[in-house]
């Protein structure tokens, strides 16, 4: 027989408990901070430069070939400012496919162009999507909080879907 426990080793015990899901909260919180910081830097790069128009070169690229990683084509400016180039290119994706038209906006400093509109938004914005649904997963094991991890997955799921349709 397992004799009874003594009040102050219980009460230790609920202490070191505590302690553990203190720490873990505060991990995993961590975590799931880090992971939706990280899909942010990931998307604002392209985003500020599709969302954030007033002073970029805008305009038009009809892609004439396309390589393993980019495609090309001239470009043709619709904002004031912006210069007729020959040759710029643009990152070969799944939704990019020669001899069609799309509404571009030029890098600074560069010959290589990001998608505008919807399309070029949802886009920018895919590295936050996957970063959201990764970030419910440790909120609902880690945090254990399962409506929050709810609403981050489906906003994730949301915003992939919508950036799937759009393309």
């Amino acid at each position: 027989m397992i004799p009874a426990m003594s009040a102050t080793a219980a009460r230790s015990r609920r202490v070191s408990s505590a302690a553990f899901r203190s720490v873990r909260v505060v991990v995993m919180g961590a975590v799931a901070l880090l992971i939706l910081v990280g899909g942010l830097w990931g998307s604002w790069g392209t985003a500020q430069l599709v969302m954030l128009t007033k002073g970029r070169e805008r305009g038009t690229i009809e892609v004439t070939r396309c390589g393993s990683d980019v495609c090309s084509g001239p470009f043709r400016p619709l904002s004031a400012g912006a210069a007729a180039r020959d040759r710029v290119t643009i990152e070969q994706t799944v939704a990019v496919r020669r001899g069609r038209t799309y509404a571009v906006v030029v890098r600074p400093g560069t010959d290589d162009v990001v998608r505008s509109g919807p399309a070029g938004v949802l886009y920018a914005w895919l590295p936050l999507g996957g970063a959201l649904l990764l970030a419910s997963v440790v909120v609902a094991g880690g945090l254990r909080l399962r409506r929050t991890a709810w609403v981050l997955a489906g906003s994730g799921v949301a915003l992939l879907t919508a950036a799937f349709v759009t393309m």
